[in-house]
This record gives C-alpha cells, structure tokens and sequence, in this order.
C-alpha cells in the first residue's frame, strides 16, 4: 500500500436518516480497497426519531482504538447532531451539514464547512430516504476516506441486493452529492 493511509469519521442525525448505513458502505468499501476498517454504531433510547451516530475508521494499518473522538470527517443530518459534534473534527478536517435541516452557526474557523441540501436533492430525485446518499457522495468527493468507483460498486452489491428497484436512485443521487464538491 505504501503511504500510511488512516481517516475517520463520524456520521451522526435522527435514527431513521440512514447514517448507520452510511457508516457501512464506508466501511464495506474500505474492506474492497483491502483497508482495515472498524464501525461502531451508536443509538439513542428511541428507535426512530432519537440520535443515532457511527464511528468509522479506515486505515492501511491495524487500528488500535476504534473509537473516534475528533474525526477527520464529521456528517450531521440534523440540528442535535450538529450542537453535539460540531467540536469533534480534527483542524483541517471537514464538517458536512445536511443544510435543509441544519442551520450551522458558531463554527470554528479551522475546519472546512460544506452545506449539502441533501433532502432537497433526495426529494428531487423521489424520495427524502435517499438523502443520506447524497451525503455519501458529498463524503467521498471531499474526503476521498473510501474510492469513488469502489463506493459506487459497493452500493450496487449492498444496496442493490436489498431493494434492486431504488439503485437507479441511489446511485444518481450519490453522483449528485459528488458534484457538490467539485
């Protein structure tokens, strides 16, 4: 692999958003790119509606700690995650807010801040399910934590397996969330 490689990431919102899976592909490409990769979800007391997060690591060397406290890459769907992890990126790292939900005030100036309307983009495309979709692929553009083609073939062995009808969607609003970066 050469280069030491290690990003992490913490991908946080209502339960519900789609942010465990999220944290999956990202983890299941690592594991297609031959990374070491941990993932360890975190659930509100609600099962729908409460906070749900997931630490993501994805490194070229064994992993030591998989719990993430500042993160390379931090993705908030929703106005509680924001207040709760708005602190935890790494300067120099990045902050993704889900901009149709979040209103993302008192920012440090050391982090780079990106505005994905992801609902909007999901809702344009069919469904607001799709959101954290856009997310990911906003995620991989600006961060390169996981591939691009290999995130994409990731979605269609996982997500296409699941619910073959909603991959067109899927994958064009990931290509939607990618050009927000560039």
């Amino acid at each position: 692999m050469g280069d030491k490689f290690e990003k992490s990431l913490i991908a946080a919102g209502f339960g519900g958003q789609g942010l465990m899976v999220l944290g999956q592909l990202v983890a299941y490409t690592g594991i297609e790119e031959g990374r070491y990769v941990s993932w360890i979800p975190s659930y509100g007391p609600e099962m729908r509606g409460g906070t749900a997060n997931c630490c993501v690591i994805v490194s070229s060397e064994e992993i030591g700690a998989p719990v993430v406290s500042v993160a390379d890459a931090i993705v908030v769907m929703n106005q509680p995650s924001f207040e709760k992890f708005k602190d935890d990126v790494k300067e120099g790292g990045i902050l993704l807010y889900n901009s149709d939900l979040v209103k993302a005030e008192g920012v440090r100036p050391d982090i780079e801040v990106v505005a994905v309307p992801a609902n909007t983009i999901a809702m344009e495309a069919g469904s607001d399910k799709v959101a954290n979709i856009v997310m990911l692929g906003a995620l991989v553009a600006a961060t390169g934590i996981v591939g691009d083609k290999a995130c994409a073939e990731t979605m269609k062995e996982k997500l296409g397996k699941k619910k073959p009808e909603y991959l067109p969607m899927n994958l064009a609003t990931y290509e939607k969330g990618k050009a927000l970066i560039k």
